[in-house]
């Protein structure tokens, strides 16, 4: 099949589906300038050429790009159930993406979560001093003194997922209701080798769900793929966005 006949079939399903869920990886942030993991240049593919991390911008001035957008527009259009995310970069919902459209599977280095109620908030809501109490990882000690969550006062802890950690189990439990769900499951910039997460397209394709990955990277899903893009995101995302306009326009 020829690029432009993918590109009209992905608009086309789409456009036709009545619940789209998007799982991003770290390729949908390369274009906001933040490196990937297992790209030609990515952090673990220098690290396992005993290569220095690849540069990055300082992460709280990185913002949201086009394709972060683009989901966002696909939301507000109506034809995106839910994205699941292995980001920790805050971006999607830097670009509005709201937080029950939004499950962050490795968490957010914006956010604290309870470990008792489970309310998100702000390291600054939550009155947390990174240079008197740390980061708050899971596996740090607990300080005499250190904030508790205002809604039940239960221990805080950042919201990211370090290797070895449990993934949080509402979203979890959430993405694999979506995924389950789903009539169309696009993966964007995801090498889809992290499990729990990983799993995720394999739940949606069990449903009966079409599976579309856009990634440069091979995957463990490439030999099931309904249809597979090996190309850049801003070379493929862009235009199957402005056909699924003309699609929904014309009808």
């Amino acid at each position: 099949m020829e690029l432009e006949e993918k590109i009209e079939l992905a608009a086309k399903w789409i456009a036709e589906s009545k619940n789209l869920v998007i799982f991003t990886g770290a390729g949908i942030s390369t274009g906001s300038g933040l490196p990937d993991y297992r790209g030609p240049d990515g952090v673990w593919t220098r690290r396992d050429k005993g290569l220095p991390p690849p540069k990055s911008p300082p992460w709280d001035q990185v913002k949201p790009n086009q394709g972060h957008f683009i989901i966002l527009e696909l939301l507000k259009m109506g034809k995106l159930d839910f994205v699941i995310s292995q980001n920790v970069d805050g971006l999607h919902a830097k670009s509005g993406i709201p937080f029950d459209k939004l499950a962050e599977l490795h968490g957010n280095m914006y956010f604290m979560k309870c470990l008792e109620c489970g309310k998100k908030m702000t390291f600054e809501d939550a009155g947390w001093d990174k240079n008197k109490w740390g980061k708050g990882y899971r596996t740090n000690r607990v300080h005499n003194g250190q904030p508790t969550c205002p809604n039940c006062g239960g221990r805080l802890i950042s919201s990211i997922v370090n290797f070895g950690d449990p993934l949080p189990e509402d979203e979890l439990y959430e993405s694999i209701k979506r995924s389950q769900q789903s009539d169309v499951f696009f993966v964007i910039g995801s090498s889809l080798v992290v499990t729990p997460a990983a799993n995720m397209p394999e739940y949606a394709r069990r449903s009966g769900a079409k599976l579309i990955i856009l990634n440069m990277g091979d995957t463990p899903y490439d030999s099931v793929v309904d249809l597979r893009f090996f190309n850049k995101i801003e070379d493929i995302l862009p235009p199957i966005f402005e056909k699924v306009k003309n699609i929904i326009n014309s009808s």
